[in-house]
């Protein structure tokens, strides 16, 4: 139905496969402090092109894979190098002609940039997620509508584990145009104090063919000890 993020609990077709390419660009020069009022922040900006994979195994077993470059720098760092790799599968346990649930176990292996936004670049090692998502679809007399509810737990090593929720808001008003209302969640086990954080991102798709172009905003709305954040997203979607 969607890509990354939006498809969510929806498999892909056995045999399909989806390439979603992206590049982002984030800075921040305010901080969120431990009480959740802003400061000022040494300007910071990170970099990102990635690329993503779906690929039907079966028609319940979903593949992801996910991989990239990445470079930033800040008042102390400069990095450039390979981001996070990641590798996991999805499974389809309940599709129905309105509603969809899944669960995702990964792994993924921390890059050379920020592997959380609440630390330094290059910090982390090797993450496992286990994830469990639900989605829903409708379709009115203006559009098709659909929702998509992801809570993920993350066991990290080198970083705090984590415990996140991610949801998505769709709606096609076209066969060639959707529109996405994202937000992404989480709280870290970190010490003395957990970092918190709530993103927003608001997207276009336009849709030619087994082409797509994606073009949306991304912003750290809140948060506890975290860097707000924002800037452009850019992306390219492939259905083979």
């Amino acid at each position: 139905m969607c890509g990354e993020a939006a498809a969510g609990a929806w498999p892909v077709a056995r045999g399909q496969t989806q390439v979603i390419v992206k590049a982002e660009r984030q800075s921040a020069d305010q901080l969120f402090d431990d009480d959740g009022a802003l400061g000022d922040l040494e300007r910071r900006e990170d970099e990102t092109v990635s690329i993503f994979l779906e690929h039907g195994v079966t028609d319940r077993l979903t593949l992801q894979a996910k991989g990239g470059l990445t470079r930033g720098r800040d008042r102390f760092v400069r990095y450039e190098g390979r981001g996070p790799v990641e590798l996991g599968l999805r499974y389809t346990l309940l599709k129905r002609s309105r509603t969809v649930a899944a669960i995702y176990l990964g792994a993924t292996e921390a890059g050379a940039g920020r592997n959380a936004g609440y630390a330094a670049p290059g910090q982390g090692e090797v993450d496992i997620e286990a994830r469990l998502l639900l989605g829903r679809s409708a379709a009115t007399r203006r559009g098709e509508i659909f929702s998509d509810l992801q809570v993920a737990r993350l066991r990290r090593s080198g970083l705090a584990d984590e415990t996140r929720m991610d949801a998505t808001l769709g709606f096609r008003p076209a066969r060639q145009w959707l529109v996405m209302a994202q937000t992404y969640a989480g709280e870290a086990d970190s010490k003395p104090r957990k970092a918190r954080w709530l993103k927003a991102e608001l997207s276009i798709v336009r849709s030619f063919g087994p082409w797509s172009v994606q073009a949306g905003w991304r912003e750290t709305v809140a948060g506890r000890e975290i860097a707000r954040d924002r800037g452009m997203v850019l992306g390219v979607w492939r259905a083979f």
